[in-house]
């Protein structure tokens, strides 16, 4: 990818999740439960793979891939990768049942530990404890390293998660050819409508379809058209462009139908003050 602009006209802004701070994305909260589970994911405009890492290491997904159009932010999403995985609690692999009677399995009692966490139940290699160990240890001690994945398998986390730099509404990226069950595009839709204009959005929209595979899932966080007075005035460009707009996010579920979406999936509006936006889900009919 060619070095951006400081400015952060298509909304890559660094230190994003500085501003917006989680331990648990309420955005991914307000989603069906079982939406993630052994899926191949798409996170596009993944920014430092914030929510990427959480879907992966949290929500039982198969593969996950951040795409985002700014490499630097992707060289920090591989930093986040390894910070997620050095903050978990100590998860051991599935061990081989082969060679095993049932009277071996039985005579192995599971060990008790007294966790402290919310998510002590679900202690395992798909929904392991997060944030177990403070910050401070990464700071002081430096990364864990990340075992291979013949040890812990290529589905479990960080083995299942990838990021990408690439401008994903002009390129393919590998990834993409064997299909996705899920799409997620949490707050582009507005900085995408900026920088390609309507019929730009209508590809986007396109494009998401074509790799979602039959009865896949597109998230989507629209920002509200009030918020695009301010990002106009970043340059020119945004502020010819806007000029030219016809198409509002109240328009997004007939474009979306026309396109080959079933009606939207409302799930409230999710956040804070310019972060207070609505959670919209689209299946692939």
């Amino acid at each position: 990818m060619s070095t951006l602009s400081s400015v952060p006209t298509h909304g890559n802004y660094h230190g994003y999740y500085t501003k917006r701070p989680f331990l648990n994305d309420e955005r991914l909260l307000s989603l069906p439960s079982e939406l993630f589970k052994e899926a191949r994911v798409l996170d596009v405009g993944c920014n430092e793979g914030w929510v990427t890492c959480e879907i992966a290491q949290f929500y039982g997904a198969r593969f996950v891939v951040g795409v985002d159009i700014d490499d630097s932010l992707i060289t920090g999403a591989w930093r986040r990768r390894r910070a997620v995985w050095s903050a978990q609690a100590p998860t051991h692999p599935k061990a081989s049942n082969e060679g095993e009677n049932t009277s071996s399995k039985v005579s192995r009692p599971r060990k008790k530990r007294k966790l402290q966490d919310v998510e002590s139940a679900q202690l395992n290699e798909t929904r392991p404890i997060r944030h177990y160990f403070p910050a401070s240890c990464e700071h002081e001690f430096g990364s864990l390293p990340i075992p291979p994945s013949s040890n812990r398998g290529k589905t479990i986390f960080p083995h299942n998660l990838s990021f990408r730099a690439a401008d994903w509404m002009k390129s393919d990226i590998p990834e993409d050819s064997d299909g996705y069950n899920v799409v997620v595009a949490f707050s582009i839709s507005k900085w995408i409508h900026l920088n390609e204009g309507d019929e730009g959005l209508k590809r986007f929209f396109r494009r998401v379809h074509a790799v979602l595979m039959p009865g896949g899932s597109f998230v989507l966080e629209p920002q509200p058209w009030e918020s695009y007075a301010k990002a106009k005035r970043m340059n020119q460009k945004l502020k010819e462009n806007g000029k030219e707009l016809m198409i509002r996010p109240s328009d997004f579920e007939m474009i979306l139908k026309g396109v080959g979406f079933g009606p939207a999936k409302h799930f409230g509006t999710i956040g804070e003050g310019g972060f207070s936006r609505p959670i919209d889900l689209y299946v692939k009919v």
